[in-house]
């Protein structure tokens, strides 16, 4: 009798269901707690696998996710992983993005000292398949065009597709989304260029 007159009381209820959620926020915590240096090991891996790729073998004997440095584009933060040998800097890896044709386009890339590119690659895109996807190294070759290029070669002007009288290829149907590339690209080497020092120091 004494539970029925309990369970009429109209406090029961919420009482019930915060202890029900009390248990379920525990619960949660402990699965996190489980699984978060598993899960932030695995991130860390996956970034240090996408900056490898940009990055030529052996250039590197440092732990370049740990030895950054941050710095401000506009509104936007950018973290640069410095890939050093020997203690000197050797290049700057970091992400740009710039608008494509259904979205943004996330770049990586690396820039040695000399303001060289040492390898470019695409991210994240949500760019038309089987058009605007062609930027994917997995898909074609072209995102390798960059390879070696710098802000003096091609020369400023010629720092875009060849619809637009530059030197990199577009793709047919599709010109907004290398166009787009090749501005986050140029971008990120006049982003290094501006602050060389503070990358290289």
């Amino acid at each position: 009798m004494k539970l029925k007159a309990i369970r009429e009381k109209i406090g029961y209820q919420p009482l019930l269901l915060g202890a029900i959620a009390l248990l379920a926020s525990a619960a949660l915590a402990v699965a996190s707690n489980a699984t978060g240096a598993a899960i932030a090991a695995a991130e860390a891996k996956d970034l240090r696998d996408s900056l490898s790729e940009v990055l030529p073998q052996g250039l590197a004997d440092n732990d370049f996710l740990t030895d950054t440095v941050d710095l401000k584009k506009g509104e936007k933060t950018i973290t640069i992983y410095r890939a050093r040998q020997g203690g000197v800097v050797k290049a700057a890896l970091f992400k740009v993005a710039e608008r494509g044709y259904a979205g943004d386009i996330q770049v990586l890339m690396a820039v040695d000292t000399d303001g060289k590119t040492l390898g470019v690659r695409v991210l994240k895109h949500a760019e038309t398949p089987g058009l605007g996807d062609k930027i994917e190294v997995k898909k074609d070759k072209w995102i390798k065009d960059f390879d070696g290029k710098s802000l003096g070669d091609p020369s400023p002007e010629k720092w875009g597709v060849k619809k637009d009288s530059g030197v990199f290829d577009q793709f047919a149907g599709a010109t907004i989304t290398p166009r787009a590339v090749v501005k986050a690209v140029k971008g990120g080497l006049e982003f290094f260029a501006a602050h060389k020092a503070e990358i290289t120091g």
